[in-house]
């Protein structure tokens, strides 16, 4: 059997979803990928047991088959091709395929297309539409407040809450945290569940002509799936209670701060190169209209300072932070001014773009650190 497929295309398709291959699998027929050719489309599966992700690509077929084929050597020979057709011929006998080009041709022991997992299936009765920017707003701005440590695995994705026709979803790990609400979306349906933050982030990456293009998201006790259409991704849930967020979230901060957000956000990056390489440690210093940014690294005897100007509610405050977690959560406010809420400096920090969109609140919550008694002007 054999068919033709556009090199390019066929690159992008397999790139896409290629970033689930674990490195050192756990069984080897997953460093493959599934090759499914049926009546002109070919189907690629990439699995690493938890998470599959399917995508489909016209082709000029010859027959049916279906093969699995070692995914690095494919994409890494994709890769140095010039846009053109190729050609595959499949030997599901002798479990190898052939690959043409204009520039010659390849010869790849392939496995078994039998000893590939199957996908699971859906079995759930919960289902929406989001539109894609809703969902890829989200996942973006929400990714970075994930944990990557294996002993929280609660916190290693993101929560998804349906409740009264809105939608929450929530990324912590402990020191930060980012929440994104969507109201109005026309589900009644009562639902929560903890889906991973590897696969998500593929999905997130996967490109989407048509910006108005809906997701269609099934949801079940064990896994959720996504359909984009010629991509589906199918999950499975973390099975772990997440922590009650709501308890870190002040009852109310009386001062508050405004400010620039690409300015505050320049300067951090600025004085952060100063700080302590290990505790990246800085100091807000609000005074009437002025903000001060301050660190130092008495190792190497660095220090750095910057003044900004503000609007500013309340009594004056000093309060340090971790800088690279205010960056990441200022890197994910896209309005031109952001306002800060804050109380005693050992309380938590919250941080909401001046304008929200409609029908959508984003929050973010950074936990300060603890300052030496050191003055500085």
């Amino acid at each position: 059997m054999k068919f033709i497929v556009s090199s390019s295309n066929l690159l992008k398709q397999l790139s896409s979803i290629g970033g689930i291959i674990a490195s050192n699998p756990i069984v080897p027929i997953l460093d493959n990928f599934l090759f499914e050719i049926k009546d002109n489309e070919l189907t690629v599966t990439a699995s690493d047991l938890q998470t599959y992700f399917l995508t489909k690509v016209k082709v000029e077929s010859h027959g049916d088959s279906k093969i699995a084929i070692p995914a690095k050597i494919l994409i890494d020979t994709l890769k140095n091709l010039p846009d053109q057709p190729i050609t595959f011929k499949i030997d599901e006998n002798a479990y190898n395929v052939e690959i043409t080009s204009n520039n010659g041709r390849y010869r790849l022991a392939c496995e078994n297309s039998e000893d590939f997992p199957l996908c699971p299936t859906s079995e759930s009765n919960i289902k929406l539409k989001l539109e894609n920017s809703l969902l890829k707003k989200a996942i973006s701005k929400l990714l970075f407040a994930t944990s990557t440590d294996e002993l929280k695995p609660s916190m290693g994705g993101i929560f998804l809450k349906m409740l009264d026709e809105k939608i929450t979803f929530v990324a912590t790990d402990g020191h930060k945290l980012a929440r994104y609400v969507f109201n109005g979306l026309g589900t009644k349906d009562k639902y929560s569940c903890i889906i991973p933050r590897k696969p998500l982030g593929i999905l997130n990456n996967i490109p989407v002509i048509d910006k108005e293009q809906l997701f269609e998201i099934s949801l079940s006790k064990s896994h959720a799936y996504f359909d984009l259409g010629n991509t589906k991704m199918i999950t499975k849930l973390i099975d772990e209670n997440y922590p009650d967020y709501n308890n870190v979230l002040p009852l109310e901060s009386p001062y508050k701060l405004t400010v620039d957000c690409d300015t505050l956000l320049n300067s951090l990056k600025r004085v952060s190169i100063y700080a302590n390489k290990t505790a990246r440690q800085i100091r807000l210093k609000m005074i009437g209209s002025e903000l001060q940014i301050f660190t130092e690294d008495l190792d190497f005897s660095n220090e750095a300072v910057e003044r900004l100007t503000c609007a500013y509610e309340g009594n004056d405050l000093e309060i340090g932070f971790n800088s690279k977690f205010l960056i990441e959560a200022l890197s994910n406010i896209d309005t031109e001014e952001v306002e800060i809420h804050m109380g005693e400096p050992h309380r938590a920090v919250l941080l909401f773009p001046k304008e929200q969109e409609d029908k959508e609140e984003l929050l973010l919550l950074v936990m300060p650190v603890i300052l030496r008694e050191e003055a500085y002007v």
